[in-house]
């Protein structure tokens, strides 16, 4: 593999992805904050909520936004680049396997993820306030990051390399937005529980482990899945989700 075409492919990206940092932002992020406003905020300070409920939503905030980011980041410009501006052409020329030029848009979608779930964190605790959080479990909070942040991105090539430019509409309102309704991002797995067909039904979507990894880290004392199994199958899914991407991208690409 060449390390130099891969190096300078990622910096070209993170160079666009700098110069659009605050549009990238506000468009990954507004919908989430204001969820932490309405939810967090609002719904608490007015007593429609407990007060601790805020520590809750969090984790499944980070969540959103890491995988908003994430998606967008990878899937929008593949979208872009095969059907419009055609840009994957140049890349292809580049002297490197098919596959790598895709682990180059995962890496970079990576990255966004990561930059989204960081902003998230700060801009909440000045919108919230105390946040009852820990950072006490370092490694197991690093490695839930990552895989979401892998998630996000290998979800995105998938998507990118599988929907028509006529059907973007339909991916978010069809598939994106149940992920994140059902992933448990604004309540507990164990919530579900008056709902038992729906609570085992859910366990299918990636956004459920996500979320609960996120939570049984930052916030352990309220109900969550437990962080092994969770970081086992968020692994076994992003691998699930890799493989197919890559094998989509590579017949997209000699098509």
């Amino acid at each position: 593999m060449n390390w130099k075409a891969f190096s300078a492919m990622l910096a070209r990206d993170a160079r666009v992805a700098r110069r659009n940092l605050l549009p990238m932002l506000l468009q990954n992020l507004l919908q989430p904050m204001l969820s932490v406003f309405v939810f967090g905020a609002i719904m608490t300070r007015g007593g429609l909520l407990r007060a601790d409920y805020k520590s809750l939503l969090l984790p499944g905030i980070v969540a959103i936004s890491m995988t908003m980011s994430g998606v967008q980041g990878v899937a929008m410009p593949l979208i872009a680049e095969f059907q419009f501006t055609r840009e994957i052409e140049d890349r292809l020329l580049a002297p490197m396997n098919i596959g790598w030029i895709a682990i180059e848009k995962v890496v970079a979608g990576m990255l966004q993820a990561l930059t989204a779930g960081l902003v998230v964190i700060p801009s909440a605790w000045l919108i919230l306030g105390h946040l009852d959080l820990t950072f006490r479990h370092p490694v197991e909070l690093l490695a839930i990051t990552l895989l979401v942040a892998l998630l996000s991105a290998a979800g995105g090539l998938v998507l990118g390399c599988s929907v028509g430019q006529t059907n973007i509409g339909l991916m978010f309102s069809l598939v994106l937005a149940p992920m994140l309704m059902f992933g448990c991002t604004y309540y507990p797995w164990a919530a579900l529980h008056p709902f038992p067909i729906l609570q085992k039904l859910v366990l299918v979507n990636p956004m459920v482990y996500a979320s609960e990894g996120l939570r049984g880290t930052l916030a352990p004392q309220f109900p969550h899945l437990p962080t092994g199994p969770v970081i086992a199958t968020l692994a076994a899914i992003d691998g699930l989700l890799l493989f197919l991407g890559l094998r989509q991208f590579r017949r997209k690409a000699v098509s």
